[in-house]
């Protein structure tokens, strides 16, 4: 394949970058042979000119494709170089947040700095059994495959982890650990995990420090060996650390740290228990001061101390010792500020009484002489003499810190020794797996020794990793048959040989420490002089002469050579050892002791258990080579240490784990790519890809690459044979026979081959996708195109419709037009005929009117004239004399007035003398008597003048008649004319008047008009302003009304939610409260078989079983099943077996004892349980009695009250009597004193009456009294009862429990049952309580109606005698009568309440022996020959039938025969449903026919524990388990209909409850049953998840149920499991024949409706969960088209639901979570419209799970799209209120609390017949 293919415009390619390493970049021009120039355009835009080398004429790297991009496995890419790789695993660690990935057998593993959900027991769990290539990458699948190839190939494994300072190496090593301790079934018991995690805050403090790159960095390598036994269970681990940094002791560079240790002691000087320490600051030492920077940030030293103290003490190490070690350390402190001065130019001295020097003398238990003798001083020996010589300070100091390394470097060894104690098992080891956690390449700006040794380690270790690669390589092209030529591949084994072989670095380092003036500069000479000129992997840089540089196989390092000489020596000062030797400080010269024999730096203690060890420590030295072990170099050890390491590696089957430290800042998932280069190229991964590019990189099996390149051949290219297909096909599209090879199995492609390959698929999908585009935008444009040609002609139809329309309907009404014309214009003739006609009459009626209105008015006024003259001339007539008549009276009145006044001054005159008033009295009498004769005569006169009046009056009346009837006709005339004229005035003046009226009418009107329309005008205003504000109120009233309704309906939307959360939290609740209790019950099942097994185990340890009886241990619990059933057959049964097995046993008497030990721990831990549950009995009944007391004075003071009632009702009726009997006697008065006598008829009634109505109250005498006697009678009753129902004392010893912990829960569980049964009690006297009110109540009503009587009764009085007697007499029956009826109803529900406190009592007394049944020997588990404590049984009589009778000699054989040796799928299928259970259930009955208690209590005890015995032995048959759940449950059921109680005899036929059992009640049995029940149902669950858990994998995910969907996309070295269906691959339909094989077999053996939905439910939660989380963990299975297969798969599921009628079990439900995983996988995930919809859809997953589907969606063609991190940003910021458990995965082992309805059978017991098959001829049936 040439460059101009592949080079194209378009392409991608890799190009050189300074910032970024590599730069991807697009061609713009195709590329031609010759070209010096490629036309480029950068991500960015920017267009580029890549100028090509014109010596290689190398063009860039090219670019996978995006599909490939994110792959698992690195190998997996087309083209495998430097920038693919770079790439790849940036976008798995910035986008997908994945940070392990493949490279060949190599794990990458980049530090993410920060916590990732992907570490627990659900992952472990996942991981478990799974092949490497089948999950995506992770620590677990490596730890996986160590521990599978250890159990498979009987052969020991290695994992090395690697990686620079700050990568991670340690936390992988942990987690490896971790998931061996979980998976090897020993986490529980060995603790070696804990252990060796116990230990890492010792290790890290006295082994970690802080760096410039890393705040935690180990200095130290270890190499952890976990030991294995033959069951491949963990028994132990050893440790071995290499190349301790001493150097850290004394020195630090800047930002550096010492050792953790230090600075936790100075941070915890203030203690009391280290005052004697003397310690203070970091900043007070000089060891420790030297970085200037005592402090790391988020660690608080002091509280680092305290877990190392605790750590400690977990392993071991007591007070004593650990306080031994830090004054060791503390003692180091102190050397290190210990000061030596010039005393001249060749000696030193230390000044004399020297503080520090003191305090360290003092605590190392030295002398200070000695001490500070020789620190300043040292002997030099001869042949013949020995020189005491002093030294000069520099040597002082150098002598002085040699020894704090010294001291420190042995109490690391020895710590380390102690961890490994505390770690080591007296088991012998089968094999192991180590876990080698060592230093990564190191270079740094200054290079020593250490770097030096650490380089040279991972020289070793990449060679050995090459060649086992290479190995691994050429192993896979002979198993293929590919014809093998040799691959060309870095071999650093010159490096190797420069280090290490003869007149290497270190040999030639080695012979300058021997010299006696050997120095840094000397040696650096040497290997100038050796290698400058030999070797070109050494060099000697330009500026220096005391440096020189190597090239590794990662990089060019410079070492500095100051230091190399002492380092390597690592010298100490002899004499200085014997005087620490010579210390009165134990501990110390333990340190010492074996100081001849340590010959490795790691100090470890001899091989033990048959280990591999990798100490060169002789198994015994000789005195004489001590001196000289000692004298070896540290160069020289740690070359044999490695040595040995290396030899151990070799012998096991390595793993691999590269730590990546992806930036410098520990940023969370921020990938540096210049450091993730440096560090890929140090770890080899980089030279794995070289390996494999080398090669046949890309491998594919025949079926996978037919599927996947399908579409690139033709039909008749399609042959049966595959790989006959595959081979001709790649004749036509590769033309170069060496771009691949084909093997057995696979064809091997060569590198970039697959990229050429999918090229050419993405351009054939691509032309087929025009095609198909082409077609169907004809068949769109064809169907617009025809949808417009016919909405065009239906638009010409109407359009001319409606013109034909709109014409019509134009002349018709133009027709109308000219009608309506015709009669308007008629109309308007007419009319205008009419208004002229009219005018005309109006004129002539209004002009004749006028003319005779004038003629009116002249006539009027002549009329009117006339009159005028004669009123004016009367009136002149009669003012005429008027005038005169008045000036005539005036003229008399004149005369008469002068003429008075002239008389009266007359008079004046004369009254004024007295004289005058004599003569005026004498006249006066003259006059009087004058005057008396005239009025004499004047009546003479006046009799004559009236006589002559009389008659001319009689003349005049005449004459005046008649003249007044002439005056008055006169005057009538007169006043007609005056009435006209009166008239005609009066008209004149009443129409001006209402002319004037008429105007001040008009102008009140205009004035009113004004007014109102002023009026109006406001009211409009007004009216338009009240509309406005009430529709503004109508509007605030609706809103208001809207809000009411709203806020009404959030309100009853709220109370809904809440009453529905709070109802699935009670359910919730009840779930995990049954869930638990269920737990508990299967670990109490787990314990007793793990008791079983050490039983059997101990019993074949100790000696052979005889045949006979075998003693059972009566300490064992009823529930038990191996301390009850003790038949002839299983006793001979198991003897003969248990001889088998102790024929083939080999004794062990450590196993031996060990699980003696571990068993009398466990009889002791039970024991005490047993005792602390015995005293919280006591507790509990106590406080139960004191209860109980307080509600029968409670109920004894309602008893008097009711009695005091009773009285009071009995005097009430006796004064009724007495009133009666005055009545009676009264009417007995009455009747002598009136007409009725005795003796008669209305007497006699009236007698009767009374009499009778006295016997009746007689009879409610006697009916009260009885209900006294009854009350008396229930509450002695009562009494009884309590006192029956109180527990037996126990009579046992009590002891405390030991453990704190188990006291605790054991109390918490009483006091919440204490709580349960005081609420319970509570709630009782409270309703108590409410009755008393209620009686009260009532009294006070009888008290009012006795009232309301004898108001009545004083009422009748009054009446007549007759009616008063009948009315009273009435009224009294009635009344009495309603009181009668009131005690009855009042006897009724004493009579509810009674049994209703029985009911309670019962619930009581069982919840105390459910209490007692887990440890107590009360249970019906129990044997008759060990009474403990029986069950109180108490007994009934009722009648009996349908029973089957046996001997009791006879109940082993009928356990035997119906249950040991009945075969579910032999005689058991043809029986009927739940037959065992009724002939079980029929003996019983006869048992309890007998009053046999004892045989019932043994029937019972036998089923129980056959059928335990039964599951044990098959219990992984889910036959078998199915059968017996069944008749389990069906013998429950049976327990209950029977039992007597009404609850369940409901649906009882009378037959049925003739059928009841008549003498024991076993309500505790029946909680037995359900407990048994509960472990069938956990056990059949079980059974069914191991059937089913190797199918749901391969069936819901990796099978193609509908074929063509999912691509097959390339894979790398860890190939997965293939989705094509071979012929043992599982499919969908396999797990739905598994499913209806469940199902008819439970169907058949008659288990309940709704266990057998139980089941489904259970089985549907176990295909979901595994499903999801496989796909959770399956990066390829991340994919529209899978998700597309998922969905079809559950409906295939629902479908299956749909046919056995289940689908209301809540099955579908639990398929929910896959469901909304299945739709991630398909629904648009670009817009926050899709983000809005995923959160609203994904429900039922957690965000963890969400992200992570959207982190794994990998596309399976180049047409799909990966999802953005930013889109996953915005469903994290959307879900993060979110409140839910961060757990990734689902957890399988997760079974449903269980339920068992009851369901009554229909069935009579009496029809039941027994086959002859089973073998039951001895049972009579009764």
């Amino acid at each position: 394949m040439a460059a101009s293919e592949l080079y194209t415009k378009y392409a991608r390619v890799w190009i050189p970058d300074v910032e970024e390493v590599w730069r991807s970049a697009e061609l713009t021009k195709d590329y031609r042979q010759g070209d010096g120039v490629l036309q480029l355009q950068l991500e960015d835009g920017k267009e580029l000119e890549y100028k090509l080398d014109p010596k290689t004429n190398n063009l860039p790297h090219l670019r996978n494709p995006d599909i490939l991009v994110g792959e698992n496995d690195l190998t997996a890419l087309s083209y495998l170089h430097e920038p693919a790789v770079l790439h790849n695993l940036k976008v798995r660690f910035t986008d997908s947040k994945l940070i392990y990935t493949y490279c060949g057998i190599v794990l990458v593993a980049i530090n993410p700095y920060e916590t990732l959900p992907i570490y627990g027991s659900d992952i472990i769990n996942a991981y478990s059994g799974q092949n490497m290539g089948d999950m995506d990458p992770h620590i677990f699948a490596v730890a996986e495959e160590a521990y599978k190839q250890m159990a498979r190939d009987e052969r020991n494994q290695s994992i090395i982890v690697s990686g620079e300072s700050g990568a991670g190496k340690t936390v992988s090593a942990k987690y490896a650990m971790r998931y061996f301790a979980t998976v090897s079934g020993s986490a529980s018991e060995a603790n070696v995990e804990e252990k060796v995690l116990a230990s890492n805050p010792i290790m890290e403090s006295i082994g970690n420090a802080k760096t410039t790159r890393n705040d935690n960095s180990s200095r130290f390598g270890k190499y952890i060996e976990i030991g294995f036994d033959k069951r491949y269970h963990i028994i132990g681990a050893n440790m071995r650390t290499y190349l301790l940094e001493k150097s850290r002791v004394v020195f630090q560079a800047d930002e550096e740290r010492n050792y953790h240790i230090f600075y936790q002691l100075c941070a915890s000087a203030h203690l009391p228990e280290f005052k004697a320490l003397k310690l203070g600051k970091a900043d007070n030492f000089h060891y420790t001061k030297q970085g200037r920077n005592p402090v790391i940030d988020g660690i608080d030293d002091a509280k680092e101390m305290s877990t190392t103290r605790n750590a400690f003490t977990l392993l071991g190490v007591n007070e004593s010792y650990q306080m031994g070690l830090f004054r060791i350390l503390a003692s180091i402190l102190h050397l290190g500020n210990v000061e030596v001065k010039d005393r001249d130019s060749d000696s030193s001295i230390i000044p004399p009484n020297n503080g520090h020097l003191s305090v360290f003398c003092e605590l190392m238990g030295v002398t200070y002489q000695d001490m500070s003798h020789w620190l300043c001083h040292k002997k030099l020996k001869t042949a013949t003499e020995t020189y005491i010589k002093p030294v000069p300070k520099l040597q002082a100091i150098n002598a002085r810190d040699a020894l704090a390394k010294h001291i420190y470097a042995k109490l690391f060894n020895w710590i380390v020794d102690h961890v490994n104690k505390s770690l080591h098992s007296t088991v012998k080891q089968h094999s192991f797996i180590g876990v080698l956690d060592i230093y990564g390449f190191e270079t740094f700006e200054i290079n020593s020794f250490e770097q030096f040794c650490i380089n040279y380690a991972n020289e070793k270790l990449q060679q050995q990793f090459n060649m086992h690669v290479f190995k691994l390589e050429q192993e896979e092209y002979m198993k293929e048959q590919i014809p093998w030529t040799l691959i060309d591949f870095y071999d650093n084994q010159p490096c190797i040989n420069l280090i290490e072989a003869k007149m290497g670095v270190l040999d030639l380092l080695d012979e300058e420490c021997k010299m006696p003036k050997g120095s840094d500069d000397s040696w650096a000479q040497k290997l100038y002089n050796t290698h400058l000129k030999t070797c070109s992997l050494f060099e000697k840089p330009r500026m220096s002469n005391k440096a020189f540089i190597i090239q590794h196989f990662a990089d060019k390092v410079e070492y500095q050579c100051d230091g190399f000489l002492e380092k390597n020596k690592d010298t100490v000062n002899e004499e200085q050892i014997h005087v620490l030797k010579a210390s009165k400080f134990d501990l110390l010269v333990e340190l010492f002791h074996d100081e001849e024999k340590a010959t490795s730096p790691t100090g470890a203690a001899p091989t033990t258990g048959g280990r591999t060890r990798l100490s060169v420590k002789p198994v015994k030295s000789k005195a004489g080579q001590s001196s000289k072990e000692h004298k070896k170099t540290v160069g020289l050890q740690f070359r044999n240490s490695l040595h040995l390491l290396m030899e151990t590696l070799n012998a096991t089957t390595p793993h691999y784990v590269r730590c990546i430290k992806p930036n410098d800042f520990k940023f969370a998932f921020t990938f540096d790519p210049k450091r993730a280069v440096q560090q890929l190229r140090a770890c080899g991964v980089l030279e794995t890809i070289r390996i494999s590019a080398a090669g046949f990189p890309s491998r594919w099996t025949y079926q996978e690459f037919f599927s996947r390149y399908r579409v690139l051949m033709i039909q008749k290219d399609v042959l049966t044979d595959r790989k006959m297909t595959c081979k001709n096909v790649l004749e036509k599209l590769v033309q170069d026979p060496d771009k691949y090879q084909f093997g057995k199995t696979k064809i091997f492609f060569r590198a970039g081959q697959v990229a050429y390959l999918e090229k050419l698929r993405a351009d054939k999908l691509r032309a087929a996708c025009i095609r198909i585009q082409k077609t169907i935008r004809c068949w769109l444009a064809r169907k617009k195109y025809l949808r417009m040609k016919h909405a065009a002609t239906t638009i010409q139809r109407y359009v001319r419709g409606h013109q034909a329309r709109c014409l019509a309907k134009f002349l018709r009404r133009t027709r109308a037009a000219i009608i309506i014309q015709k009669y308007q214009r008629m109309y308007v003739q007419r009319t205008c005929y009419k208004r002229k006609q009219a005018a005309a009459l109006a004129m002539q009626c209004i002009l004749r009117a006028y003319m005779a209105r004038q003629l009116y008015k002249a006539l009027l006024r002549e009329h009117k004239a006339i009159i005028i003259q004669k009123m004016v001339r009367g009136w002149l007539a009669r003012q005429w004399f008027k005038r005169s008549l008045r000036a005539i009276v005036y003229l008399q009145c004149c005369i008469r007035r002068m003429r008075a006044k002239w008389e009266l001054k007359k008079l004046k005159i004369e009254a004024r003398s007295v004289e005058h008033f004599k003569k005026l009295n004498i006249g006066m009498e003259n006059k009087i008597m004058q005057l008396q004769r005239r009025i004499d005569e004047q009546n003479k006169d006046n009799r004559s003048l009236s006589e002559r009046l009389n008659g001319l009056e009689i003349s005049h009346a005449a004459e005046s008649e008649r003249m007044r009837v002439e005056v008055h006709r006169l005057r009538g005339a007169e006043e007609d004319a005056k009435n006209n004229a009166n008239k005609v005035t009066t008209l004149l003046e009443e129409l001006e008047r209402l002319r004037k009226d008429l105007k001040n009418t008009q102008k009140e009107k205009k004035a009113i008009e004004d007014w109102a329309k002023t009026y109006q005008d406001e009211m409009e205003q007004m009216i338009s302003e009240l509309k406005e504000q009430n529709h503004l109120l109508k509007n605030e009233k609706n809103d208001l009304n809207r809000l009411i309704q709203e806020q009404g309906q959030q309100w009853t939307e709220k109370m809904q939610r809440a009453l529905k959360e709070e109802t699935q939290q009670l359910e919730n609740d009840l779930n995990e409260e049954r869930s638990r209790y269920q737990n508990l019950l299967t670990e109490h099942l787990r314990l007793e078989e793990k008791y079983d097994d050490l039983k059997e185990e101990i019993s074949l340890a100790v000696n052979v079983p005889k045949p006979g009886h075998r003693r059972t241990d009566s300490t064992h619990s009823s529930n038990e099943s191996e301390c009850t059933y003790n038949s002839e057959f299983a006793e001979s049964e198991e003897g003969s077996r248990g001889g088998e097995d102790v024929s083939k046993a080999i004794l062990d008497m450590s196993l031996f004892l060990k699980l003696q030990k571990r068993v009398s721990e466990l009889e002791q831990e039970k024991q005490s349980l047993q005792n602390e549950l015995d005293r919280r009995e006591e507790q509990f009944q106590r406080a139960r009695a004191r209860d109980d007391e307080e509600h029968k004075k409670a109920r004894g003071a309602e008893l008097e009250y009711e009695s005091l009632k009773r009285q009071e009702l009995e005097s009430e009726n006796k004064k009724l009597k007495h009133h009666l009997n005055e009545m009676r006697q009264s009417l007995r008065g009455s009747a002598e004193a009136g007409s009725a006598a005795p003796g008669s008829p209305p007497y006699t009634v009236l007698l009767d009456q009374l009499n009778s109505s006295n016997e009746e109250l007689e009879v409610r005498k006697e009916e009260v009294l009885i209900l006294r006697s009854q009350l008396v009678s229930q509450k002695e009753a009562m009494q009884h009862k309590a006192t029956m129902t109180e527990p037996l004392p126990y009579i046992e010893d009590v002891q405390k429990l030991t453990d704190a912990k188990e006291i605790s829960q054991a109390y918490m569980g009483l006091k919440d049952t204490n709580r349960l049964l005081e609420s319970q009690l509570q709630a009782q006297r409270r309703s108590h309580d409410n009755e008393v009110e209620v009686l009260r109540g009532e009294l006070q009503s009888v008290k009012e109606d006795n009232n309301r009587q004898q108001q009545l009764l004083a009422q009748n009085l009054q009446l007549p005698p007759e009616a008063r007697i009948e009315a009273s007499l009435q009224h009294e029956i009635t009344r009495l009568t309603n009181e009668n009826l009131d005690l009855m109803e009042q006897l009724e529900k004493q009579d509810k309440t009674v049994r209703k406190l029985k009911k309670q009592l019962k619930v009581f007394a069982k919840k105390i022996n459910d209490l007692e049944g887990g440890q107590m020997d009360v249970s019906p588990g129990q044997t008759t020959d060990e009474p403990v404590h029986p069950v109180n049984i108490p007994r009934r009589e009722k009648d009996f039938q349908g029973m089957l009778e046996y001997k009791k000699e006879d109940e082993l054989k009928l356990v035997k025969n119906l249950i040991l040796e009945l075969k579910p799928r032999g005689v058991a299928v043809n029986l009927i449903p739940g037959l065992p259970a009724y002939i079980l259930f029929m003996c019983l009955r006869h048992a309890d026919y007998v009053n046999d208690d004892q045989k019932v209590r043994s029937l019972l005890t036998s089923v129980i524990n056959s059928i335990k015995k039964i599951l044990k032995k098959r219990g992984d048959d889910f036959e078998t388990v199915s059968f017996w759940l069944s008749n389990t449950c069906r013998f429950l059921h049976c327990l209950k209909q029977y039992s007597g109680d009404e609850q369940f005899m409901k649906h009882n036929s009378p037959k049925q409850n003739d059928h009841c059992l008549s003498n024991f009640d076993l309500a505790e049995y029946r909680q037995v049953l359900s407990d048994l029940a509960i472990q069938i149902y956990q056990q059949l669950i079980k059974s069914m998840e191991n059937i089913l858990q190797p199918m749901i994998v391969s069936g819901m995910l990796e099978h193609e149920t509908i074929q063509g969907v999912s691509g097959v996309k390339p894979t790398g070295l860890r190939k997965r499991t293939s989705s094509i269906a071979d012929e043992g691959t599982y499919t969908l339909d396999s797990i739905i024949r598994q499913l209806n094989s469940f199902h008819s077999i439970m169907c058949q053996h008659g288990t309940d409706p709704e266990l057998i939905k139980q089941v489904v439910k259970q089985q549907f939660y176990i295909i979901g969960a595994v499903t999801l989380n496989n796909l959770l963990l399956r990066k390829d299975m991340c994919s529209w088209s899978k998700g597309m297969q998922i969905r079809y798969n559950v409906s295939q599921l629902e479908e299956w639901l749909r046919d056995k009628n289940l689908m209301t079990c809540g099955a579908k439900e639990t398929l929910e979570p896959l469901i909304q995983a299945a739709q991630l996988l398909q629904v648009k995930k670009k817009t926050d419209e899709d983000a809005e919809a995923i959160c609203s859809m994904c429900n039922a997953l957690s965000t963890a799970q969400i992200v992570k589907v959207l982190n794994l969606y990998t596309p399976v063609n180049a047409f799909e799209e990966r999802v953005s991190v930013l889109f996953i940003r915005t469903i994290q910021t959307r879900l993060r209120d979110r409140k839910e458990s961060p757990q990734l995965l689902m957890d399988t082992k997760v079974i449903y609390p269980v339920t068992f309805p009851f369901n009554p059978s229909s069935l009579a017991l009496e029809t039941i017949q027994i086959p002859g098959s089973l073998n039951l001829a001895f049972l009579t049936r009764v």
